[in-house]
């Protein structure tokens, strides 16, 4: 029996609106002294994230720990940066509203109100790492490193290889009480943290080359339900949601590449 329901596609719906909105919103532009530290070798942290995640935890399940931790510590400031900096629209001010965020989602944890506060949390701070990623790595190496962690995303889920590692970091607790921001739970669905990462290096090189987003962020959510179908056949509980937004970016480049050649030469 299918485990869809219209519980599942409510909360999967936000999940994927939070990946297309990140593609529409992440901005550009990072302050000067942080491009002192450019360098291209910076989009490994693209596929090099994953891998290291799911064969550190096989070998030593204790870094699922270390990962909430992490999570919990870096994820608040990082949305607040997304909220006072990072977005398109942000101003500093709203860099506060973090605060009630984290308010709510430590005081709430277990509720669904207050995983969905701590979700939020974690898919804002993503649209910050995208936009300082963007900041220092060209275009070009982003994209590659993008793709590259959609494909690595796909074989280990079609491998049944990354089942176990993320379902060890999805059950890590920082501490009693604390909310966990090392993924998103919608309590009937639930999105990784790489998920939202691509989504927001997405928005960020889209921005970085001046292009209009809403309409490739529109791609992603499309793309992302059509592609979630496959929970309709029984044997599937898991899915690569990286797919979707690497699938999203290839179309626009195939559009964009396709838009150069039929343009009128003056």
């Amino acid at each position: 029996m299918s485990a869809v329901s219209a519980q599942f596609i409510q909360a999967n719906s936000v999940l994927l609106a939070f990946q297309a909105l990140l593609v529409a919103l992440t901005g550009a532009g990072v302050p000067r002294w942080i491009t002192r530290a450019a360098s291209r070798g910076w989009a490994l942290i693209l596929p090099l994230s994953i891998a290291f995640v799911v064969a550190g935890i096989e070998v030593v399940p204790q870094l699922a720990d270390a990962l909430t931790w992490i999570a919990l510590l870096l994820v608040p400031p990082g949305a607040a940066l997304a909220l006072g900096w990072a977005l398109t629209g942000a101003r500093p001010a709203y860099a506060l509203l973090a605060v009630p965020l984290l308010v709510l989602a430590w005081a709430g944890t277990g509720t669904l109100a207050g995983d969905a506060a701590a979700a939020l949390l974690t898919a804002l701070s993503a649209a910050t790492v995208g936009r300082l990623l963007a900041g220092v790595v060209p275009a070009i190496y982003l994209k590659a490193g993008l793709v590259a962690f959609a494909v690595i995303d796909a074989i280990l889920v079609f491998g049944n290889q990354l089942q176990a590692p993320n379902a060890t970091l999805n059950a890590a607790v920082p501490a009693p009480g604390a909310p966990q921001l090392q993924f998103l739970d919608l309590h009937h669905a639930s999105m990784g943290y790489g998920d939202v990462f691509v989504a927001g290096v997405l928005g960020a090189v889209l921005a970085v080359e001046g292009r209009r987003r809403w309409p490739i962020a529109l791609v992603v959510f499309v793309f992302a339900a059509l592609w979630d179908l496959l929970f309709l056949i029984d044997s599937i509980n898991t899915l690569p949601a990286s797919v979707p937004v690497a699938a999203a970016l290839l179309v626009s480049e195939a559009w964009s590449a396709r838009m150069r050649v039929t343009a009128p030469k003056v």
